[in-house]
């Protein structure tokens, strides 16, 4: 059977640890995550007589509290690259979809810093450039401010040499 429609594949299944990180973020960032939390540690507070605030209650405690700690590092952060890479995909695509937008930017997150400054410095141009205009709704990208910015150059060099 012959259809016009073009075949796309199914997206892969995540891994066994982007299902994971994808629910412990989930539920360690929940409202009844924080109340097990404070009840835990208002627990521990109010048994410390009946152990006499040893050291053994004390270790409890800290022991508990740095290896959830070291371990929910590592989820989160799996879980902000994830989320990193679909926001900076998302942004490629609408840079590389505006007319006006230069597509310089797409995958600006690959850049040097030095190359980031030097993007920032058009931007900062480009800002300047744009509070001469006489509409707030008149959009500029770098190229374009760049070339105005020639433009002006020569023309004061011209006129310099007049």
């Amino acid at each position: 059977m012959k259809t016009d429609q073009p075949i796309t594949p199914s997206p892969p299944h995540p891994g066994f640890f982007e299902r994971f990180s994808r629910v412990v973020t989930h539920a360690t960032g929940s409202t009844p995550a924080f109340i097990i939390a404070v009840t835990l540690v208002l627990a521990w507070a109010v048994s410390g007589p009946v152990f006499n605030f040893s050291e053994q209650w004390q270790l409890v405690i800290n022991t508990g509290t740095t290896i959830i700690t070291f371990l929910m590092v590592f989820i989160i952060q799996k879980s902000q690259n994830k989320d990193s890479l679909a926001i900076q995909l998302k942004l490629n695509e609408l840079v590389a979809a505006h007319k006006h937008a230069s597509n310089r930017l797409v995958n600006v997150e690959n850049m040097t810093e030095d190359e980031l400054k030097v993007i920032k410095k058009y931007y900062a141009y480009l800002s300047q450039y744009s509070k001469q205009e006489e509409s707030l709704q008149q959009s500029h990208s770098i190229d374009e401010a760049a070339a105005a910015h020639n433009f002006k150059k020569h023309l004061e060099q011209d006129l310099e040499n007049c």
